[in-house]
């Protein structure tokens, strides 16, 4: 199928030429025929030389530019009607303007009203404007349907594999079936059972129509009226979108470039699809512009619209999104470095970012793969060397601690997740775990490596005297300090502030096999040669590593 739309000034003869091709009359409210004006969108279609053809007929009046932009939007192709009785008209230069706006280059003029007054002055204003322009003198439809058909054939083929985006250009209900949208589906394939998404909810494809027949799918381009499950009617209106679940970013901020830019307000409409929003204009360069939309909007790289000033009656320019998750511009010179980005047409894709993310932006997914991210594979090799030199940094001023805390590196590295540090570190010899990044074997500092060697030696000859406090103070062993001495193995902490040896386990074991089984926690203490203190805990660790068993009388023996 092909969809064309209509254009040019008011009372030019647009629905008339609708309907001689078609049989069908577009205008369908019964304001717009009791007045013989076209205010909203009509729809008609036929088929041309084996081509379906659909056609949206627009209104031509300047006080309904709105829904004319709306029927425009989406559509490849536009039948531009200029009547010979009046010539070019202001609404004849302000859809122009649009369509130069908005890239449409696939345009059929049609001079009507050929029969009531000479042409040739209105085919030389179209000559003026539209130089390359096909023109046909006249509204004679066999003329009208060759030219048609050899516009249709200049349009490219569309992405009927691509994702799903329908602007939405009515909605109502239809009694047994219940909501249904209408649209142009300038890309992809709607399918019965197809599970969509409209403002954050699912919602489900019951039905699908095209052309006034029920089919199992329709695909790109086409005029389709998708009957929806899980929305009501009044809940979805024109300017709303139905959409491929996960595969749109909605955004209320978005980075242009500028087209056939005129004079630029700080407020203007941006016109997108079949929907007019409010926005801020930031100008970035003469090249580029931030806009700050009133409500987000499911939008891509690439995709094209234009800012009208409503209260000038003027189109404003033609934008290309650039970027719909823009940078913060609060450092100085951020703003004019973003302006040069903007005036080569093209932004670079974030460094580091989520693959589901790059493709609802609009990017491809190039670069290296990290798990679900996607890096710019120069700038996760200078995150590694940043995150070494990091890590000594810290350690440095921290040499007795268990490691610098990983989210404090993410922080530093400008990480977007905490995941992608235990990636960074892969490879490099350093240790991710309990949320600290660390050395593994770290040796201790001098000052902790003499006074853990003094308690070596005395352990050495009395293996279950644990020092007592004061002794660790003199010592200058605190809690950190044995922390360290503990993540080395050098010793083994079995309760608060009490330290033995690495191999006391084994050696207690060996110790209370000679004594009587079952044995007692006073036996145990004897046997040991410690104290309480020791003997209590040192025993609960036996017990938990199964090298002792402990019996309903409080009593113990050895696991055999």
């Amino acid at each position: 199928m092909y969809v064309v739309a209509t254009a040019g000034h008011v009372d030019h003869g647009k629905s008339t030429l609708v309907h001689r091709l078609t049989g069908m009359w577009p205008d369908r409210l019964a304001e717009e025929q009791r007045r013989g004006l076209t205010i909203d969108l009509g729809f008609a279609w036929t088929t041309i030389d084996g081509r379906e053809i659909a056609f949206v007929d627009v209104p031509g009046h300047e006080r309904f530019v709105g829904n004319m932009l709306a029927g425009v939007g989406p559509v490849p192709a536009v039948m531009f009607v200029v009547a010979a009785t009046e010539g070019w008209m202001p609404q004849s230069e302000e859809h122009l303007a649009a369509l130069q706006a908005l890239g449409v280059r696939h345009l059929l003029v049609v001079i009507s009203k050929a029969d009531l007054a000479d042409p040739g002055p209105a085919v030389a204003q179209v000559r003026d404007r539209l130089p390359d322009a096909t023109i046909v003198l006249g509204t004679e439809t066999d003329s009208v349907r060759a030219e048609l058909v050899t516009l249709t054939d200049r349009i490219p083929a569309p992405d009927r594999d691509a994702d799903v985006r329908l602007w939405v250009d009515r909605s109502f209900t239809v009694r047994g079936a219940g909501t249904v949208v209408t649209g142009t589906l300038a890309a992809g394939t709607i399918r019965v059972g197809d599970d969509l998404l409209h403002d954050g909810r699912r919602v489900t494809v019951r039905g699908v129509q095209s052309l006034g027949h029920d089919r199992t799918e329709v695909a790109a381009v086409a005029r389709v009226a998708v009957n929806l499950r899980g929305v009501d009617h009044r809940g979805i209106a024109r300017g709303d979108t139905i959409r491929t679940p996960g595969a749109w970013r909605d955004t209320a901020e978005i980075d242009v470039a500028l087209r056939a830019a005129g004079k630029l307000h700080e407020r203007l409409v941006l016109h997108i699809g079949s929907t007019g929003v409010p926005v801020h204009v930031r100008p970035l360069g003469e090249a580029g512009a931030r806009l700050r939309l009133s409500r987000p909007l499911p939008l891509r790289i690439g995709d094209i619209g234009l800012l009208r000033d409503p209260g000038e009656h003027r189109i404003a320019a033609g934008i290309e999104v650039l970027d719909v998750a823009p940078p913060a511009l609060r450092r100085r010179g951020d703003a004019r470095v973003r302006a040069e980005e903007l005036a080569t047409g093209q932004v670079r894709p974030p460094v580091c970012a989520r693959g589901k993310d790059l493709r609802a932006m609009g990017f491809d997914a190039t670069g290296e793969r990290v798990g679900e991210w996607v890096v710019d594979p120069t700038w996760w090799a200078q995150r590694r060397a940043l995150m070494t030199a990091a890590v000594q940094r810290w350690w440095d001023g921290h040499d007795i601690a268990a490691g610098m805390p990983t989210e404090e590196l993410r922080r530093e590295l400008q990480l977007p997740a905490l995941d992608l540090v235990s990636a960074l570190a892969a490879g490099t010899g350093l240790e991710v775990a309990d949320g600290r990044i660390r050395r593994p074997g770290t040796a201790l500092p001098e000052r902790v490596e003499k006074a853990v060697r003094t308690l070596e030696d005395r352990l050495a000859a009395e293996p279950f005297r644990a020092p007592e406090a004061d002794e660790l103070t003199e010592l200058r062993l605190g809690p950190k300090e044995l922390a360290a001495a503990v993540r080395a193995g050098r010793l083994v902490r079995i309760a608060d502030g009490v330290v033995l040896g690495p191999d006391v386990y084994d050696r207690a074991a060996a110790a209370l096999a000679d004594v009587a089984q079952p044995f007692t926690v006073a036996e145990a203490k004897r046997a040991l040669l410690t104290t309480r203190r020791v003997a209590v805990p040192l025993l609960e660790a036996l017990d938990a590593r199964g090298l002792t068993r402990r019996r309903p009388d409080g009593s113990r023996d050895l696991a055999r």
